[in-house]
């Protein structure tokens, strides 16, 4: 009863003028207030909590709310409505692997003692920078504070942001950030790793030795942050990322996903060539590896060891990986990817919607609808054209979409 109530309110406070306005200003002060208990468990006093929230308004601008009569505004992320030849420029690596070598040397020390505690070398922490923030450039346009309670209250997902917005006082009741210079994403990621209150609590560390852990302001902290962040969900010491390779001409690409793997020194008797004619010593033949072909037949292939996916757990998408991990490879050396990108065409995702449908109901595909061409769906789909006789290259385009709606709906 209390959660329609506060909905009316801003509804009325959305579509109506002059009075009704405030009745959504006190509905978004009552829903703050009754968060104090709650912020007061978590350590936060009174002052504090006041000094967050005093005359706090819900910004209505932001993505992913659900207010009535507003159309659906979900954010667009670059890595998966564009192309790898469009993602993954020629120029952009130029630019950002020559800032990485500055401050390469410009954070040494800092990196060094990074990579001896947490095994993450220095390239890969700074292209993940790079990625996030632009080596920090970016500057985020909102109060992290203001940003989680407006998703708290009226985003699609109420809860996680509530927990959020908690996390975010304490932060603040200790002492690591001003509240003033708390700025964040829309959804609350903060500071040059870019992580969310929850994540600060798991993963932030105080390199510089403040006592506090400022991944706003403080280089090492951030850097150390997520070097951290990796090695929590996997990072192996030791190893790389991936090992670019010429596949062999007659490459089935529906073996390119994660389950089929086997150690590099297979894959190479197998006639898979490490780009450069790089040499892997006898450490590196012996570790397993699954095959990835992110434009399909149309571009590189790459041997990915469990590192691959490490990166894929800190954002979970191919051409974000592959953008970092090529960033940290072109940092020590200056050579781009051997094999070009082909240009190819990325379907709109509604009708990726209705391809993944179509290999679902056709039993070749058991993961999510989401609209997106990853591993998964490209593997279904290369197995969509082996069994009806079309060209295998694992790339989905509308003619082999408007086939399958042919053939079977």
């Amino acid at each position: 009863m209390v959660a329609r109530a506060l909905a009316a309110a801003l509804w009325l406070g959305l579509v109506c003028a002059g009075s009704t306005a405030a009745v959504a200003d006190a509905a978004f002060s009552q829903w703050l207030e009754g968060t104090w208990p709650s912020a007061q468990q978590l350590g936060v006093t009174r002052a504090i909590f006041d000094a967050a929230t005093r005359g706090l308004e819900p910004d209505l601008t932001l993505p992913d709310l659900v207010i009535p009569g507003r159309p659906d505004r979900q954010p667009a992320q670059p890595e998966f409505v564009q192309t790898p030849a469009q993602y993954l420029k020629e120029s952009s690596f130029d630019k950002l692997a020559a800032q990485g070598r500055t401050l390469f040397e410009q954070h040494r020390a800092t990196l060094a003692q990074i990579e001896k505690r947490f095994g993450v070398p220095g390239a890969i922490v700074l292209a993940i920078w790079a990625r996030e923030t632009g080596y920090g450039a970016a500057k985020m346009p909102y109060s992290a504070i203001r940003a989680l309670a407006t998703q708290a209250y009226i985003g699609r997902r109420k809860e996680q942001f509530r927990e959020e917005f908690l996390l975010a006082l304490k932060i603040v009741q200790e002492g690591h950030v001003a509240l003033a210079a708390m700025r964040s994403s829309w959804a609350g990621a903060m500071g040059h790793p870019q992580i969310l209150p929850s994540g600060f609590y798991k993963y932030a560390v105080d390199i510089d030795g403040d006592g506090k852990r400022d991944v706003w302001n403080s280089v090492p902290d951030a850097l150390g942050t997520i070097a951290n962040h990796l090695v929590e969900i996997g990072w192996q010491r030791g190893q790389r990322w991936a090992y670019e390779v010429r596949a062999p001409q007659n490459t089935d690409c529906t073996i390119a996903q994660p389950e089929v793997k086997q150690p590099l020194g297979t894959w190479l008797k197998q006639g898979y060539v490490p780009a450069y004619g790089r040499k892997l010593n006898a450490a590196e033949l012996a570790q397993e590896a699954s095959l990835l072909m992110p434009a399909g037949s149309y571009g590189p292939a790459f041997l990915t060891t469990a590192n691959y996916f490490a990166l894929k757990e800190y954002n979970y998408s191919d051409l974000y990986v592959l953008f970092v991990g090529h960033l940290a490879d072109r940092i020590a050396d200056a050579r781009p990817f051997e094999q070009p990108w082909g240009n190819v065409v990325q379907m709109p995702t509604a009708a990726m919607e209705r391809m993944q449908q179509a290999l679902t109901r056709r039993g070749l595909y058991q993961d999510k609808i989401d609209g997106k061409a990853g591993m998964l769906t490209r593997a279904a789909l290369g197995a969509y054209q082996k069994k009806n006789d079309l060209t295998l290259d694992c790339w989905p385009t509308q003619a082999v979409l408007d086939h399958m709606l042919k053939n079977g709906n």
